[in-house]
C-alpha cells in the first residue's frame, strides 16, 4: 500500500517507504495546506542532499537545522519552532524505539496503544494522533486489532473528515468542504 495524496509522486513515495517523513509530514500539518506539509519532508530531503535518519537529527546542531528549515522558501509558515518539533520528535524516536520510527506502529499490539503511543510524539495530541493511526490503517495497512475503534470518526470507512481519507485532489476537496461545514457551524454556535 502506498501514500496518493494530492502532491508530487516524488513526495509521496518518500512519505510511502520511509516512516521518518512520514511522521514528519503529519507533524509540519499544522497551520499550513496539507499539500505544503506533506512535501516537507522531501524538501527537507533536497536541502540536506540525502534522507536523514531519527539520529542524525536528533544529534543535528539546532541553529543549523533551523535555517534548513527556514532556508526560503520555508518548510512551515514557523520555521524554527517546528524544526525543534522536528528534532524532538526524532529525540523520542532514537530513545523509545532504538532509531526506527516504524517500530512506533508495528510493535503496537492494539489500536489503543498505537494511538496513545503517537499522541506522546512531540506535537501531536489526542485528535491528531486518532488520524495519523487512521491514516496509518487506510493507506497503509496499519491495523492492530481495534485499530478503528481507537481512531473514532477517523478510521471509518468511506468518511472524508481528515488527511487519512484523503488520496486524490476529489477526496481534499471533500475533507475541505467538510471542515469548512463545522467550522461555519463551531461559528453559528458561538453567535
Amino acid at each position: 500500500m502506498t501514500i496518493s495524496l494530492p502532491i508530487d509522486p516524488e513526495a509521496n513515495e518518500l512519505l510511502s517507504r520511509d516512516p521518518l517523513a512520514l511522521l514528519i509530514g503529519m507533524l509540519l500539518d499544522q497551520q499550513v495546506p496539507l499539500e505544503k506539509a506533506f512535501s516537507g519532508p522531501l524538501d527537507l530531503v533536497r536541502r540536506l542532499g540525502h534522507e536523514p535518519t531519527a539520529q542524525e537529527l536528533a544529534g543535528y546542531d539546532p541553529d543549523a537545522l533551523a535555517a534548513v528549515f527556514s532556508e526560503r522558501p520555508a518548510l512551515h509558515r514557523y520555521p524554527r519552532a517546528m524544526a525543534a518539533r522536528t528534532q524532538d520528535l526524532a529525540r523520542l524516536i532514537v530513545d523509545r524505539y532504538d532509531g526506527d520510527p516504524a517500530r512506533l506502529w508495528t510493535s503496537a499490539a492494539t489500536g489503543q496503544e498505537l494511538v496513545r503511543r503517537i499522541a506522546e510524539l512531540p506535537g501531536f495530541g489526542a485528535t491528531k494522533a486518532q488520524i495519523f493511526a487512521a491514516l496509518l490503517g487506510k493507506q497503509l495497512g496499519v491495523r492492530p486489532p481495534g485499530w478503528q475503534e481507537a481512531t473514532g470518526p477517523f478510521g471509518q470507512e468511506g468518511s472524508r473528515v481528515s488527511v487519512a481519507d484523503i488520496t486524490d485532489s476529489d477526496s481534499l476537496a471533500e475533507v475541505r468542504a467538510y471542515k469548512q461545514q463545522r467550522k461555519a457551524a463551531a461559528q453559528a454556535a458561538r453567535s
